[in-house]
C-alpha cells in the first residue's frame, strides 16, 4: 500500500464560539466559520481522515514527503517530519505533525478493520471524565464571578461528572490575573460540591514564584487534586522549587515544546508529580505513547491534556493513569452534548456514572458526517 494523495478540504459551518486576543475560548454570538478535513489516500483505496489540518502546510511542505510512503511506516513518516521540524518550526509546528499522524492511524484501523486504541494495546474501554470548564470571563450567568463557578460546578455534578476542573479568570478579562480571585473560585467551588469530589484548577501561566506558591498553599487547605502550569514552563527550576515546596500535586509540563525529550527532563529534574501531554502538545498519537511508556518507566503518572478522539484512544490503550479524559471545554452556555455538524455522534459519549466510552468502529472511530461536509464545501486547501 502506498500513498498516493493529501487532500484537505475545506467547509464553513456556524460557530457560537470565539477566541480573546490572548487565544482563549469563551462564547459569542453566532457567526462562520471554516473547518478543514485532511485525507491520506492510497492506491488501495483506503483513506485516514482528520479535521483540524492546515491546508497550506500540508499541500507544500507534507505532501511532497510522503507521497509514495507505506502508511504502515508511522514511525518513520514522523521522525522524517520531526527532523523537517529543525528549520521549519515556523510552519511545521507539532499540531501539523499530530494531523498528519492522526489521519495515519485512522488509515491503519480503518484497513485492519479495528479501533485504534486496540491497535495500541488495548487496556480499558471506557474512562471517567471530569468537567473541564472554558476560562473566566464578564457574561452575566456565564463564568464571571466565583459563585458561577460554583453553580456550574454543582450542574457537572448533577450530569454525573466525578470531577472538576476551573480555567480560571486570564487576560484579557479585567482584572486578571488575580490570586486572590482564583483563590476565592476554588473555594466557592468546594463549598457548592463538597469534600468528596475531585477539583483541579489550570490557572493564569504566568504568576510569579510567589504568587503560585500562593494559591498553591490555598489549594492544599481546600484539598484540590493537582494545579497545573501556574508559571512559564520555560523554567523548569521554578517548578522544582513549586514542587519541592507544596504537597498538592503539581501538573507539567503542559504546552512547552520538546515532546517526550522535555517530559524527560521535568522527571529526571523532579520538576513535577505528574506529567502532562496531549497528541496537539506533543505532535501526534505517537510520541503521546511513547511520552506515556516514559512516565510509565519512571513510575510517574501522566495526565493526558485536552478532549478528542484520539486523546480518548490514547488513554484506552495506557497501562498507567491516565486516571480522567478532559471533557470540555464546558460553559453554561454551550451545549456540549450537541455533536459538532461535521459528526453524526459525539467522539466522547459520557454515561451517567461519568464515564466516557471509546468508539469501536474502525480507526478514530468519528461518525463523519460527509453530507454536511458537501454541502458546505467550501474548496480544497490548496
Amino acid at each position: 500500500m502506498k500513498i498516493t494523495n493529501l487532500v484537505v478540504q475545506m467547509f464553513h459551518y456556524k460557530s457560537r464560539s470565539a477566541r480573546d486576543s490572548e487565544g482563549h475560548s469563551h462564547p459569542g454570538q453566532e457567526h462562520d466559520a471554516t473547518q478543514t478535513l485532511l485525507r491520506i489516500v492510497t492506491d488501495e483505496g483506503v483513506e485516514g481522515y482528520v479535521f483540524g489540518a492546515n491546508a497550506r502546510v500540508i499541500q507544500g511542505l507534507v505532501k511532497p514527503i510522503l507521497l509514495g510512503e507505506d502508511p504502515f511506516y508511522r514511525e518513520r513518516i514522523w521522525q522524517k517530519l520531526k527532523e523537517r521540524q529543525r528549520l521549519n518550526l515556523g510552519t511545521l509546528s507539532d499540531k501539523v505533525l499530530a494531523s498528519v499522524d492522526l489521519a495515519l492511524w485512522d488509515l491503519a484501523g480503518r484497513a485492519l478493520n479495528q479501533p485504534v486504541y486496540k491497535l495500541l494495546g488495548g487496556f480499558r474501554d471506557k474512562v471517567p471524565a471530569y468537567a473541564s470548564t472554558m476560562c473566566g470571563d464578564d457574561l452575566e450567568g456565564g463564568l464571571n464571578t466565583p459563585e458561577a463557578y460554583a453553580e456550574f460546578a454543582l450542574q457537572c455534578k448533577a450530569q454525573g461528572y466525578p470531577a472538576f476542573k476551573l480555567h480560571t479568570w486570564q487576560p484579557p478579562m479585567p482584572g486578571a490575573p488575580d490570586v486572590k480571585r482564583d483563590i476565592a473560585a476554588c473555594a466557592a467551588v468546594r463549598e457548592a460540591v463538597g469534600d468528596d469530589m475531585p477539583l483541579m484548577i489550570d490557572p493564569f501561566h504566568y504568576y510569579s514564584r510567589e504568587e503560585a506558591l500562593t494559591l498553591g498553599k490555598a489549594l492544599e487547605t481546600l484539598n484540590f487534586y493537582w494545579i497545573e502550569e501556574p508559571m512559564d514552563e520555560y523554567s523548569i527550576s521554578s517548578y522544582v522549587w513549586l514542587t519541592e515546596q507544596l504537597s498538592l500535586p503539581v501538573v507539567g509540563p503542559e504546552t512547552a515544546e520538546g515532546k517526550m525529550y522535555t517530559r524527560a527532563e521535568w522527571i529526571v529534574r523532579n520538576a513535577s508529580d505528574i506529567s502532562r501531554g496531549g497528541v496537539g502538545d506533543l505532535g501526534g498519537l505517537t510520541p503521546l505513547m511513547k511520552t506515556a511508556h516514559l512516565c510509565e518507566s519512571f513510575g510517574v503518572r501522566m495526565e493526558v491534556h485536552g478532549n478528542g478522539a484520539a486523546n480518548l484512544h490514547a488513554l484506552c490503550a495506557m497501562g498507567i493513569p491516565g486516571e480522567y479524559y478532559e471533557r470540555g471545554l464546558l460553559h453554561p452556555f454551550i451545549d456540549y452534548n450537541q455533536p459538532a455538524p461535521w459528526l453524526n455522534t459525539l467522539d466522547d459519549p459520557m454515561d451517567k456514572e461519568g464515564y466516557v466510552h471509546v468508539s469501536q468502529k474502525p480507526g478514530l472511530g468519528q461518525d463523519i458526517n460527509w453530507g454536511y461536509i458537501e454541502e458546505h464545501w467550501v474548496a480544497d486547501g490548496e
